[in-house]
């Protein structure tokens, strides 16, 4: 098992059926112990349950900065830190919905940010370690409806990079996956009519499974991608080709 002996934390994971429950599930496959959060103590427990006894689920609203230094503290030695919680504020800019982009940027943008800056010197310390951050096809690509959503994802790819960066020397690892339309639980129940159009548009004509996501973020938090740090992997189903 390839992530043996590891911790991982996994925000925005405490719901079954989402990408970070599903990045969970593959992250204690492969023989790590993890840590998910959420802001629902009832379907975080749940999801632990479901996860099994290697994983523990932890409250946290990743809006306050209280709760990010609550979780630093609670988290401890994590050898890989999986920055999965998001926001998505919609509205086209004429509608100036300032709260809901201070909502987006503080969970997309300032939770990745802490928990970064009070994770990463332990795996400086240990010359070992690597964050992923999910991003999203739209931080490429111009969405009507979607202008603080995109920004914060751009700016998370951004700080992906500059954190490679800067930590490269320390043996830590930095990279984001960039998911198009995946068949999350949220996205089925929200946005179905909207999902399916958009995966009929893509190069394979279909949407994503959140385990294929899964797969990639596996494979970026292994010794397999020992000499891959700050990229940004796009699993979208060819969105960004066209």
């Amino acid at each position: 098992m390839e992530l043996e002996g590891k911790q991982a934390l996994v925000t925005g994971a405490g719901a079954t059926g989402g990408i970070g429950f599903e990045i969970a599930r593959r992250f204690i496959d492969e023989g790590a112990v993890v840590l998910i959060t959420g802001r629902d103590p009832s379907r975080g427990a749940e999801a632990a349950a479901a996860l099994g006894d290697r994983a523990t689920f932890l409250l946290a609203d990743l809006v306050e900065l209280e709760a990010l230094a609550r979780l630093v503290d609670a988290a401890g030695e994590v050898d890989i830190l999986v920055n999965n919680a998001t926001a998505i504020g919609r509205g086209n800019v004429v509608d100036r919905n300032i709260a809901g982009l201070d909502e987006v940027h503080f969970t997309n943008v300032r939770a990745p940010y802490v928990l970064t800056a009070g994770l990463a010197p332990g795996m400086v310390s240990r010359q070992s370690g690597c964050v992923v951050n999910i991003s999203s096809l739209v931080a490429g690509r111009g969405t009507p409806g979607m202008g603080s959503y995109a920004a914060s994802k751009a700016a998370l790819e951004s700080l992906t990079q500059t954190w490679a960066a800067e930590l490269g020397g320390s043996g830590v690892r930095v990279n984001a996956v960039a998911p198009g339309p995946i068949r999350s639980a949220k996205n089925l129940t929200e946005h179905q009519d909207e999902l399916e159009e958009f995966g009929k548009v893509t190069p394979l004509r279909r949407t994503g499974a959140t385990a294929e996501i899964a797969e990639v973020v596996a494979f970026l938090a292994s010794d397999r991608s020992s000499y891959v740090t700050g990229t940004v992997i796009p699993v979208d189903g060819g969105s960004r080709a066209i």
